[in-house]
């Protein structure tokens, strides 16, 4: 049981907020962007709804941050790992025909996959850290500790999962600090966003565009920060938990109802 806080959002309040910034992330990504698309080919511009799309997005960045912390702080706590690293698979599993459809109009893309890999390797990550703890003496034992991590950050960037490297990172960052300061938390989540997100983009739209645009454009990221307001707000409770399943099958049951209405309004 974790320890109580000085707060008054529970756990299940946190998960809550992530998942209502989630929603208005992919309303915006899945529904308005496919609105703005077709209504740009049919030669109408839309300002207004250009500028509730970018809020949206900006909005969105702060379910990852809740995410990755939850799922830190729900793996130091769980009560078979096994089984959460099974359902974080699963899940990714399930969710990627969604996810495809949702963002690329296909049952199959593999130029891009759902979020709940990402999440699938920072859980194995974190595992093999600790199933690495002491073997072999402190060096051997260091370097295979730090090794799994990257290991599975490149993984995740080979396989193209959503945040990549950047989400694995992170997660492994909000275990590391469990026990540190709400300030050291951020700022060391600050600048694995920053330097994550430029980096992914430099090493996929380095030919492209200049280093100092990918990194400006990279600071949107920076909205996620804004999770940590909720989280010094957080009680160290669980509180009131729906079924597990629930949490876990909302990300693919909400990206396919979402897709479903990007497509009653093109068909209008």
């Amino acid at each position: 049981m974790n320890k109580a806080r000085n707060g008054f959002l529970s756990g299940a309040a946190l998960k809550i907020i992530a998942c209502v910034s989630m929603v208005i992330d992919h309303f915006a990504a899945i529904v308005l962007w496919n609105y703005l698309r077709q209504s740009a080919a049919a030669g109408n511009q839309n300002p207004w709804l250009e500028d509730i799309y970018h809020v949206g997005r900006a909005i969105g960045r702060i379910a990852f941050v809740l995410f990755a912390y939850l799922l830190a702080e729900g793996f130091l706590y769980t009560g078979s790992r096994k089984k959460f690293l099974l359902r974080l698979g699963v899940f990714a599993l399930i969710s990627e025909i969604p996810f495809d459809l949702a963002f690329s109009g296909t049952c199959f893309d593999w130029s891009s996959q759902n979020v709940f890999f990402t999440l699938f390797l920072g859980v194995l990550a974190l595992c093999m850290w600790e199933w690495a703890d002491g073997c072999a003496g402190a060096f051997i034992s260091a370097i295979c500790r730090y090794g799994a991590v990257a290991l599975c950050g490149l993984a995740a960037y080979w396989i193209k999962s959503d945040y990549c490297y950047t989400g694995v990172f992170l997660i492994f960052i909000f275990y590391l600090m469990h026990d540190t300061g709400l300030v050291c938390k951020a700022s060391a989540a600050s600048a694995v966003l920053l330097l994550g997100i430029w980096s992914a983009n430099c090493l996929r739209y380095g030919e492209s565009f200049s280093l100092k645009y990918l990194f400006f454009f990279s600071l949107r990221e920076m909205y996620g920060l804004a999770a940590f307001v909720p989280i010094a707000l957080y009680d160290g409770t669980r509180g009131r938990q729906l079924p597990k399943w629930f949490w876990y099958g909302f990300y693919p049951a909400h990206i396919l109802l979402l897709y479903g209405l990007s497509g009653l309004i093109g068909a209008s």
